[in-house]
């Protein structure tokens, strides 16, 4: 009966074994299928593979300066469009009417310049007549004080001739002050001129501002407004992303920076993508260190110090879009080298 009792019991411990290794099997097997999601691909000396989300340059586009009705609205959503292509216009009448307006004020500086022009042109021939009068009456002036000590002559001859003198010198003082005066003039004139060029200027300018240009080649993320809306400095109009070129924004754990080479080919994979294999490179890694984001997924424990990179990938497609998750895979260089 003893040996009985010991088989059954041998035979107990034998199933509880047999169920342990099988426990053991299950969750080992369990454990390296669910190891990528829970912590991360398994440690590979020759790389590491980072999280992160995809980004774009994205401009949110509006007027400057100006404020008036849109009246030309041709893009919606998801449409691409090509650097300067006009994606609104508003109503320009009273931006035109105030440029016809300065350029008006511009003809009439200029009319006036060529005026004060002519002016100085006719002192100046003033100014040369009463120069030769002078000559003239200083030579009578001086004969008849020759004259007048011989007694050839009256003395009053000898006065009037000198008053003639006096009054031809104060001709010419005063013709040549009207000289000056038509410079002064032509320079008032000309600074009008300038000022009302740069009216006109700020005017083109400011019509210009009319007209809503792509700033580069992209693909219109969000339309934020409509026909007839009042458009003005800081009401955004389009999104604007550019798609051609985009980056990953990702984090390294702090012991394997000293890993990582700028420029150094990665490769990239999406979720949304399964398969596909996108190539990029290492543009930027960040001087500083940080504590890894809330909002970063990353393979290795949440609480860490981490140093942000820049992944560049060309993007002809357009299939990779921002906020999009992605991998980078990355291969680890000796350090030093």
């Amino acid at each position: 009966m003893f040996d009985k009792l010991h088989t059954a019991v041998s035979a107990h411990r034998l199933q509880v074994l047999l169920a342990l290794t099988l426990l053991v099997v299950a969750i080992g097997g369990y454990g390296a299928w669910r190891w990528p999601t829970l912590f991360g691909p398994a440690p590979d000396a020759r790389g590491i593979i980072v999280s992160g989300n995809i980004e774009a340059h994205e401009s949110v586009l509006s007027v400057t300066q100006v404020q008036a009705p849109i009246v030309y609205l041709p893009f919606d959503e998801g449409a691409s469009v090509k650097r300067d292509t006009v994606l609104a216009r508003l109503d320009d009448r009273l931006y035109l009417q105030q440029t016809e307006i300065d350029r008006t004020d511009l003809d009439v500086a200029s009319a006036q310049i060529s005026a004060n022009e002519s002016t100085l042109a006719a002192a100046h021939n003033s100014v040369i007549s009463d120069q030769f009068d002078l000559a003239e009456k200083q030579l009578d002036l001086a004969r008849d004080e020759t004259l007048v000590k011989g007694n050839a002559v009256a003395v009053q001859a000898r006065d009037l001739a000198f008053t003639a003198e006096r009054q031809s010198a104060a001709t010419l003082a005063h013709d040549r002050a009207l000289v000056e005066v038509a410079r002064n003039n032509i320079a008032l004139a000309r600074a009008n001129q300038a000022a009302a060029d740069a009216k006109l200027k700020l005017d083109q300018v400011m019509l210009s501002y009319t007209v809503l240009r792509a700033p580069f080649d992209g693909v219109i993320a969000v339309r934020e407004a409509e026909l007839g809306q009042l458009a003005g400095a800081g009401v955004a109009i389009f999104t604007l992303d550019e798609l051609d070129h985009v980056w990953l924004r990702a984090y390294v754990n702090e012991p394997d920076i000293g890993k990582v080479r700028l420029h150094e080919a990665v490769d990239v994979t999406t979720d949304t993508y399964p398969g596909k294999t996108y190539h990029g490179h290492i543009s930027f890694i960040s001087p500083q260190a940080e504590f890894t984001p809330k909002t970063v997924e990353t393979h290795a424990e949440r609480v860490t110090l981490v140093y942000r990179i820049r992944v560049d990938i060309d993007n002809p497609t357009h299939e990779l879009l921002p906020g999009m998750p992605a991998d980078a895979s990355i291969a680890l260089l000796a350090p030093g080298k």
